[in-house]
């Protein structure tokens, strides 16, 4: 029965030995944060009206402790704002501007460049490629999902789901084939002065696992013919025999990717009307599908029909850098952060881009795989990783390794069997591209670099529906509110307009909230187990008998009154360096990625120091105390006098250690520090 007593004595207590009022006091903290976030106007983007937005205020402190930052590129390193620029149609290119030294020099030079008057006069003037030509324009007047919408001024505006599209059927436009009305079943477009009517017959639907769009149209002269556009590497694979301007057409892709262009193949063919009503009755069946199971059924029923293309061309569209890229991604991995670029582009384009936003640089060893089977893909990396780890002599460093993968050989790369051999390859290297990847690949890739590297923050960005699962997957997301809806940003725990306010956001905002919730935690724990200990201490004193030393009412005052502003204030003004500082020196940042401020370390030197100054104030105060206090009127003060000024010294105590642990005073501290 005494012990059972003395252990719900002992309960009450030491009951607030941890601070309950901790839980109330982060909470807020991080939630000023998050408005610290919001309020940010070197965070807001004028041109569009849009503010950084926190929607998840409650992790703003691993903000400070990323490790690696996984991008999109269009729309998030890029501008998203398409520009139709060159074409290739029958092995001759065409572009809006030619450089003097790439000019073609005849009507029929395949190794220069034409420009698109040139484009109109072979049309017009019935040059041998004007047939590929018109079915070049045609399809991209025609093979989309574009709707057209008529302003106050009768000007056509085209309302496209990517700015893809947009840019294509603009530079129809541009060339002569206008998207003018689309009907239930059929599309109207204008060239040459003539309407003409496409009825629709059928749509292949674009996907991430397809990676192409197929429509099948009767044309004006009668034919069924289907238009498919798409990435080179299905839209090749597809072709039939008869295409003599395939090397070429790979030529000028290669140019164009080298530039940094966004480029698609262009292919059709006729349909015979046998085979046609043959495979309608499939695309009827597979449409009708009820379930899970309908869009696997309409890939099958697409696959069937989309073969032995003719090669029309390919399109080359610009999508230029976010201004500010090129810096912010530098001081990201000036402060140690591992930047992996995830994109759909094929390789060449990437690796252009990387170029262009510093993410790579000449000096850095490019290591390639792409190879078509899953033994290759071993072999290759195998390959690399053994030549990285015999280099005893220290010429191969992480700082100027580069790894590129395309989507083929990731698949592979993403088999259990492969998957820790991929990453310890790409965790050797300074920077990270995937090309042509898919959004689950995406996912899949950060999913595996949070499996074995369970220690670090990951960090993923991106602006479309076709990152969210990426931006789920990873620790933190972050949305860029862009061109292609707010799927990205709602679903993210931050929202910001523009990839250069990363930046501050990680470096600056990151770092303040990790130091300042450490510090709030590690005073909260200090400022109650400095009071308690003492009580601790004279239970020796008083023979256990739970003897309290201090009024309740002091009790119930510490956490709610005397002490609640210093752990408020450390949290939310507290500024161990500077923002102009943080910024400029990206490597303080490692503060936070080692979490240096709230290791068992440290947490066991705060709590070393409770224990000593509890010590110290109590032994103090027995001896200051000894033999009690005698009072003007005689009598002696007793024991609630003396552990009312034995509280009284704790709370000085606590208060200078806010004091002392305090990097930068205002107003507020003082306020809340008398």
């Amino acid at each position: 029965k005494t012990f059972a007593r003395d252990m719900v004595t002992y309960w009450v207590l030491f009951s607030s030995l941890v601070p309950i009022s901790l839980f109330v006091t982060v909470e807020l903290v991080k939630y000023w944060h998050g408005i610290l976030i919001n309020d940010d106007l070197d965070m807001y983007y004028d041109k569009a009206d849009t503010p950084a937005t926190c929607r998840t205020s409650s992790l703003v402190e691993e903000l400070g402790m990323v490790e690696f930052v996984f991008s999109d590129k269009t729309g998030t390193l890029t501008c998203n704002q398409m520009e139709f620029k060159q074409c290739t149609i029958a092995g001759l290119q065409y572009a809006d501007e030619v450089p003097e030294d790439r000019r073609a020099t005849g009507p029929d030079d395949n190794m220069g460049i034409h420009n698109f008057e040139r484009l109109r006069s072979n049309l017009k003037n019935g040059h041998d490629t004007a047939m590929a030509i018109d079915h070049f324009l045609t399809l991209l007047a025609t093979c989309h999902t574009v709707i057209p919408e008529m302003d106050e001024k009768n000007h056509i505006k085209y309302q496209a789901a990517s700015p893809d599209e947009g840019a294509l059927v603009q530079g129809a436009v541009d060339l002569g084939y206008r998207f003018t009305a689309r009907k239930p079943r059929s599309v109207i477009i204008e060239a040459a002065g003539q309407e003409m009517e496409y009825e629709l017959l059928a749509v292949c639907e674009f996907n991430s696992t397809r990676k192409r769009m197929s429509a099948i149209y009767r044309c004006p002269d009668g034919k069924v013919r289907i238009y498919c556009k798409g990435a080179d590497t299905v839209i090749l694979e597809r072709l039939n025999d008869q295409n003599p301007h395939v090397e070429a057409t790979l030529q000028h892709l290669e140019e164009y990717a080298s530039e940094g262009l966004r480029t698609l193949c262009l292919a059709m063919r006729e349909v015979p009307e046998q085979e046609f009503s043959e495979w309608q009755r499939i695309f009827d069946a597979a449409s009708t599908t009820v379930g899970g199971t309908r869009a696997d059924e309409l890939d099958k029923a697409a696959e069937i029909i989309e073969h032995d293309f003719f090669l029309l061309g390919a399109t080359a569209i610009e999508d230029r850098l976010q201004d500010g890229v090129p810096e912010t991604i530098h001081t990201l991995q000036e402060a140690n952060i591992k930047v992996w670029v995830l994109t759909g582009d094929r390789q060449e384009t990437a690796i252009n881009i990387g170029m262009s936003c510093k993410l790579l640089s000449e000096d850095m060893m490019l290591l390639i795989v792409n190879e078509e089977t899953a033994a290759a893909t071993r072999d290759n990396i195998q390959k690399k990783l053994d030549a990285i780890r015999t280099q005893g002599d220290g010429t191969i460093e992480s700082e100027t390794l580069a790894l590129v993968i395309d989507g083929k050989s990731l698949t592979y790369a993403l088999e259990q069997d492969l998957e820790k051999l991929f990453l310890d390859l790409a965790i050797m290297c300074k920077a990270v591209v995937c090309c042509r990847v898919s959004p689950l690949q995406k996912a899949l890739v950060v999913k595996l670099v949070k499996k074995y590297q369970k220690s670090s923050i990951l960090l993923a960005i991106g602006d479309g529906a076709n990152d969210v699962s990426m931006i789920q997957a990873a620790h933190i997301g972050i949305g860029i509110s862009g061109m292609e809806g707010l799927q990205a940003a709602r679903s993210a725990d931050v929202a910001i307009a523009q990839f250069r306010y990363l930046r501050k956001l990680l470096l600056v905002h990151g770092a303040w909230s990790y130091q300042r919730v450490s510090k709030t935690i590690l005073f909260s724990f200090y400022k109650n187990i400095t009071l308690y200990l003492t009580q601790f201490w004279f239970t020796f004193q008083n023979v256990f008998s739970g003897q309290v030393i201090y009024e309740s009412w002091t009790l119930s005052f510490y956490n709610v009154f005397y002490t609640v502003l210093p752990p408020l204030v450390l949290g939310i003004l507290d500024q161990y360096i500077s923002a102009r500082l943080l910024d400029r020196y990206p490597p303080l940042y490692g503060m936070g990625q080692s979490n240096s401020s709230f290791k068992l370390k440290t947490f066991a030197q705060w709590i070393a120091n409770a224990f000593y100054h509890s010590i110290i104030l109590y032994v103090w105060a027995e001896l200051f105390w000894y033999g009690d206090l005698i009072q003007g009127d005689g009598k002696v003060a007793g024991h609630w006098v003396w552990g009312t000024a034995l509280y009284g010294a704790v709370l000085l105590t606590v208060l200078g250690k806010a004091a002392l642990v305090t990097s930068n005073w205002t107003k507020y501290h003082v306020l809340a520090i008398p």
